[in-house]
């Protein structure tokens, strides 16, 4: 693996938009538009993570397919909703998974418990 974080803000302008295959104003025009927002260095320059990269090449693919940039922006918001949920749904499972455990181990608790015997009712 080239990158070990591919979220860290790594290239500069000029890189990212050769990497990209796009011009460098069209990253400042995407960053302006909200459609890719790079980090930050020190200074202020923007730095582009290898996710960024990878979002530009897409944004650079639906364009080419006549898509407008407000459907992009859209995609692009619908698309970081879906990886959250998508998340949320993966750790809400590994909890049901570890609750299911715990219930199976208090089930066998239980059941090694002697039997408790309640008196009779009288009339």
């Amino acid at each position: 693996m080239l990158f070990p974080d591919e979220n860290a803000p790594v290239f500069v302008i000029s890189v990212a938009a050769e990497l990209a295959g796009m011009h460098p104003q069209t990253l400042r025009q995407y960053d302006r538009l909200g459609l890719v927002s790079p980090g930050r260095s020190a200074g202020g320059g923007r730095r582009y993570s290898a996710r960024d990269v990878a979002l530009l090449r897409a944004v650079a693919q639906l364009s080419a397919e006549g898509v407008s940039l407000i459907g992009i922006k859209r995609i692009v918001e619908l698309e970081a909703v879906i990886a959250e949920l998508t998340d949320q749904v993966d750790h809400l499972k590994q909890r049901v998974a570890e609750l299911l455990d715990e219930l199976t181990a208090a089930r066998h608790r239980s059941s090694m418990l002697p039997a408790v015997r309640y008196p009779r009712r009288l009339p």
